[in-house]
Parts: C-alpha cells; sequence; structure tokens
C-alpha cells in the first residue's frame, strides 16, 4: 500500500481519506491502522458489559465496539469518588480515523468538573466554522452549555435558585467557546451503550486508574 504517510511503528507508506486531509490539512498521523490495531484482543462473539470497577483500555475498547456515530468530537470525564482522584478525555474523529486526542488527570476534583474539562478540550480541538457534532454523556454539561448558560450570564452569572453557580469558571470557558463556534452542535450520547468513541473516550478518561495506558 502506497501514500504520503509513514508509519513511525512499520515504516509502511499510508494514506488519508480525501475529507480527512482537506479538513485537518496540517495534521501528520504517526500510525498506520493496522500499527494502531496491532496487538488489541479479538473481538468476542458479544459486546462486553461493563463494570463500574472495570475500566477498558484503547485496546479492548476498539477491538470490542463498533457501533454509534463515526465522525465528531467525544468528551469524557470521571471521578472515584465525588470528590476524588478524577480524569478527563476528549477524541476528535473524522471517519472512524483518530484525528487528535488528548486526557488529562487531577487528584482532587469532581465528575462535572472533569466533564466540563473534557468539553472544554473537546470544544477546542475545533476550528470556529468547522460545522461539527460533539458529544457527552453528561446531560448536565449539554444542558449548562444549550440552555442555562446564556441566562446565567445575562444575570451577571447568578442562577435563580440560591447558591453559586458550580464550576462558574470552567461554565464561562466552556460557553465563550461553544459561543465561538456556532456550527458546533453540543449533544448528549447515552454512556456505556456500545458507541465505540464514546467508550474510547472513557478510556482517556479513566487512563489515570490504569497502571499502563
Amino acid at each position: 500500500m502506497s501514500g504520503e504517510f509513514a508509519c513511525q511503528t512499520c515504516g509502511k507508506s499510508f494514506d488519508l481519506p480525501t475529507q480527512v486531509k482537506e479538513k485537518y490539512p496540517s495534521w501528520t498521523p504517526k500510525q498506520c491502522m493496522d500499527c494502531r490495531n496491532k496487538g488489541e484482543p479479538q473481538a468476542s462473539a458479544s459486546t462486553p458489559s461493563r463494570s463500574k470497577n472495570r475500566d477498558l483500555s484503547i485496546a479492548e475498547v476498539l477491538a470490542n465496539y463498533h457501533d454509534g456515530p463515526q465522525t465528531g468530537v467525544f468528551t469524557d470525564g470521571a471521578s472515584e469518588g465525588n470528590p476524588g482522584p478524577g480524569g478527563w478525555g476528549a477524541v476528535l474523529v473524522v471517519d472512524g480515523q483518530v484525528v487528535r486526542e488528548d486526557h488529562g488527570s487531577e487528584p482532587h476534583t469532581t465528575n462535572n468538573r472533569m466533564e466540563l474539562t473534557a468539553m472544554i478540550a473537546g470544544l477546542n480541538m475545533v476550528p470556529p466554522d468547522t460545522p461539527t457534532n460533539i458529544y457527552t454523556d453528561s446531560q448536565l454539561v449539554v444542558n449548562i452549555i444549550t440552555q442555562w448558560a446564556e441566562g446565567w450570564k445575562a444575570k451577571g452569572w447568578k442562577k435563580k435558585s440560591p447558591g453559586p453557580i458550580a464550576n462558574l469558571e470552567l461554565v464561562q470557558e466552556a460557553y465563550a467557546l461553544a459561543q465561538a463556534r456556532p456550527k458546533a452542535n453540543i449533544l448528549w450520547i447515552k454512556a456505556h451503550s456500545g458507541n465505540r468513541w464514546n467508550e474510547y473516550a472513557d478510556a482517556l478518561a479513566t487512563a489515570y486508574r490504569r497502571e499502563i495506558f
């Protein structure tokens, strides 16, 4: 197989779909898909069940999950305890190929903070004028950005109910990024329902809990 890119693992040349190169002309992939998937466990006959004590690795996700949207940005956050140690992950995918991904962790945080941090990372992956779907399995994050933040801002970042807005600095940043990307749709996706790239974002978010990423 010939192409304009060289895999840094096997040395084989490969190419990307034309629409990927046109949308992300400055991106240089490091691995071909064969090497990305190399060494992954074989897919089981049925999708594995998820346990709250069982975090899947990237390899396990790619081997076992194939459903759901194949283009978009997928974000997820997690914490062990609330508050407690936590992590976040975001991945940009075009036609089933990873274009960009990022993840991080904090020693003492909450699930909602990690979900918002993941959304901020995901929004930053999207150029302002690019039509994109951005998925999160947090309905709270979707509601904050698409419904509530506008009213909060109009009232001087205050809400009707007593008490301050939780994670206000993250809410403000996420809302500003979303407003700067009017062609980006913030959408909810059901967690752990067989959606490959939501599971992938979850694996990024829970990487801090595994010894090997």
